[in-house]
């Protein structure tokens, strides 16, 4: 799940079917859960958890402390994002484009901070990582 070619195979294969995942989180109120979950409690009946619960788990486990300074604000504006936007939407690199992150700098400043593209790119995915973390 945690590579976003794997999530957009997921979503592509439930549209090929009629199935909009929003749409059926949005009628079962569960809009605040992360699409993980919810696939999750469809199909195996696990109890969801939802973007803030498991951005809340993030900041509990202290990932945070690898980072320092800005890259770690970043880092923070991204978690925040999620809560609001979900998964998807901070995978993509128009996400430093955001009102939240302007801030920071340009999309170039930011990846500086992690040492480039790769490093940010690095970053991110170790963000995933850690919130679909058991625990």
């Amino acid at each position: 799940w945690n590579a976003a070619e794997k999530k957009q195979a997921i979503a592509d294969a439930l549209a090929k079917r009629g199935v909009d995942l929003d749409k059926l989180k949005h009628a079962m109120k569960m809009d605040d859960v992360d699409d993980f979950d919810f696939i999750c409690h469809v199909a195996y009946d696990q109890k969801p958890l939802t973007r803030r619960e498991r951005a809340e788990g993030v900041k509990r486990r202290d990932f945070l402390s690898r980072y320092s300074g800005a890259a770690r604000a970043v880092l923070e504006t991204l978690l925040e994002s999620y809560k609001d936007l979900g998964i998807k939407n901070i995978e993509k690199a128009d996400v430093l484009r955001m009102k939240d992150f302007q801030k920071f700098g340009t999309p170039g400043h930011i990846g500086k901070l992690f040492n480039g593209k790769k490093g940010y790119e690095e970053a991110v995915r170790a963000l995933e990582q850690e919130l679909y973390k058991a625990g």
